[in-house]
């Protein structure tokens, strides 16, 4: 299992319809394969322009594929500024 961080920007003026195209693949994505999924925004603009986060916390390795679909069905890049950036974290799993 490994948790996905992915950030990318958004124009001010393009946000709104952002968040209703996000959020409703997130609900599908919740729906099947049951992820947690989180939204997230960094408070300030710059140039015109947001930083968001989505988050998935504990995803099988199977799952960044079923995103990648997800995505593109619901067409994010028509209000995403530029590349969507992913970074994948595990557990640190001490031995004690």
């Amino acid at each position: 299992m490994a948790d996905l961080y992915i950030y990318y920007q958004v124009r001010e003026a393009d946000t709104a319809a952002l968040q209703g195209a996000v959020t409703a693949m997130q609900a599908g994505l919740a729906q099947r394969h049951g992820v947690a999924a989180q939204l997230k925004r960094r408070p300030q603009a710059k140039d015109g322009l947001q930083t968001w986060m989505e988050v998935y916390p504990a995803v099988p390795a199977s799952f960044p594929a079923a995103l990648e679909g997800a995505v593109e069905q619901a067409g994010l890049s028509a209000w995403i500024a530029g590349a969507r950036h992913t970074e994948v974290f595990t557990d640190v799993i001490s031995c004690v």
